[in-house]
Order: structure tokens, then sequence, then C-alpha cells
């Protein structure tokens, strides 16, 4: 998987996440792994299919997805994680993968589609990807740890 697979992806994140609330975003970390991932708590899962195969997963702890759907929903409390919380959080998922396809759309690569978003909750189990390798990076949001599993091929 190359940088031109990927940065549409991280430039859609860094897009995106401003625009429903956030205010500070770091990368903290970029590493490759193989396509067994462990869930940290819940993760937002979306298939790619086009041109590009595969998935896009955004992952975070249960404590962590609580604080950032209250970010989005204007600091309303989430002290467990409900059907709107999971809600928004789903939806920031589509809007960061939605807006990656218009990345990629602008930088030549037509025709990609993207499923509507499934939810896994449930820190420790483990997800298999139907890819070799997976990108993952880590970022800081607002500080709260999240990370973007990139699983794509040709």
């Amino acid at each position: 998987m190359d940088v031109n697979t990927i940065n549409p992806i991280l430039e859609a994140f860094t897009t995106i996440i401003p625009q429903i609330g956030f205010q500070e975003i770091t990368k903290t970390r970029l590493s490759l792994e193989g396509s067994d991932l462990q869930n940290p708590g819940i993760l937002v899962n979306i298939g790619v299919m086009g041109p590009l195969k595969g998935a896009i997963l955004i992952g975070m702890s249960i404590e962590n997805a609580k604080q950032f759907a209250s970010k989005m929903m204007m600091g309303m409390p989430v002290p467990e994680l409900d059907n709107m919380a999971q809600s928004a959080i789903s939806e920031m998922g589509n809007m960061v993968c939605a807006n990656a396809c218009i990345i990629y759309s602008q930088a030549g690569v037509n025709g990609l589609d993207i499923s509507p978003p499934t939810l896994i909750v449930g820190g420790g189990g483990q997800v298999r990807l139907s890819v070799p390798k997976v990108v993952v990076i880590g970022f800081s949001v607002d500080s709260i740890e999240v990370d973007v599993y990139v699983g794509l091929f040709n």
C-alpha cells in the first residue's frame, strides 16, 4: 500500500474532524500490521468498493468514544455509549470516508463507493480484514486517542 492510497484518508480525517467541533489533531504514530486487529472498544467499519477494495476502520476505547461523542454533541454528557452516541460516532466515520472518496476522485481514482458504517462495540474482540496488511495511524484529537485503520488494495 503506497502513500497515494493512504494520504486521501488522512487528509479527509484532518479536514472533517475540525468541522465537527474538534480543535487539535495530531498524528501520534504510524504502523503496519497484519489483517488481525484487536477491537479497542469501538470500531466503525466502512467497506470500500470500486478501483480500491477493502475497509477503513476508525477505533477508540469506549471511554474515548463517550468523550468523542460528547464533543460532537456540543458537550452533552455521555455517561454511556447509548444509541445517540453510537450514531454520532458512526456518522463521523461516514463523513470521513465520504470525504476521502471525494479526494480520491479529485486525484483521478473514480468510481469508489462506500458501505454504510457498521459499528462494532465491545473491547477485546478480534476483527480480521480480508487484506494482508493494514496501515494504522494513531491520532490525538483534543487529547482523545483515535486510530484509523486502512486496509485497501487495488
